[in-house]
């Protein structure tokens, strides 16, 4: 019997890992109430995302620390980090932030890599990369200052002013986040599928099948 199948899947790694699951649909109503217009929304989308990002660290920690790593966390924390950030990246198209051809090129990247290695689970096992961790990095810092209401283009004037010119330099920092983040999400897909093959191809050697 291995360690995460003797591991109870009552831990705080996994509470917390659900919870960041429960926290998509407020996170979505929030950034899309008002058509993304309210800047008290915003702002309130805005502090769960980035609860959702410390979340995702914490109990990553936690588990490898405590030896808490279990079956159900190697599958629900990714799900997790992906139903957050595709949930950001879909709303903030809604709301007109992020072009629709940039969400669904990150989504069929995540979604594919997601289901591969959850399929592969057994047999393959592929670490994080740091172009993968890169890209996770350049992901929160652009999804997180695209959600804050920042003043940019036609998104001027009224409360969308009250970062004034700092708010705008946020904003395009963060597209240009969001310029490297599509970049490593691209190439660390790229690595993850090419490792994937390698190692069954190993396997297969090692089985003679």
């Amino acid at each position: 019997m291995t360690g995460t199948e003797r591991q109870s899947n009552l831990n705080v790694p996994n509470a917390l890992t659900t919870l960041r699951i429960v926290m998509v649909p407020f996170f979505g109503w929030a950034l899309l109430h008002d058509g993304g217009d309210s800047i008290t929304w915003r702002i309130v989308a805005f502090v769960i995302f980035v609860a959702a990002m410390i979340t995702d660290k914490v109990d990553g920690d936690l588990a490898r620390k405590h030896d808490l790593v279990t079956n159900f966390g190697k599958i629900a924390d990714p799900i997790a980090d992906k139903a957050i950030t595709g949930m950001a990246f879909i709303g903030l198209s809604i709301v007109g932030e992020i072009w629709w051809w940039v969400t669904i090129v990150v989504l069929v990247r995540e979604w594919s890599v997601t289901l591969l290695r959850l399929s592969v689970l057994k047999q393959v096992v592929i670490a994080a990369s740091a172009s993968g961790k890169l890209k996770t990095t350049l992901q929160a810092i652009a999804l997180s200052g695209l959600i804050l209401p920042l003043p940019h283009g036609d998104a001027h004037g009224g409360a969308f002013d009250r970062f004034g010119t700092v708010g705008e330099v946020l904003f395009y920092v963060s597209q240009v986040a969001l310029t490297g983040a599509v970049a490593m999400t691209l190439w660390s897909g790229y690595e993850f599928f090419r490792d994937v093959w390698r190692q069954r191809d190993q396997l297969r050697s090692r089985t003679g099948n």
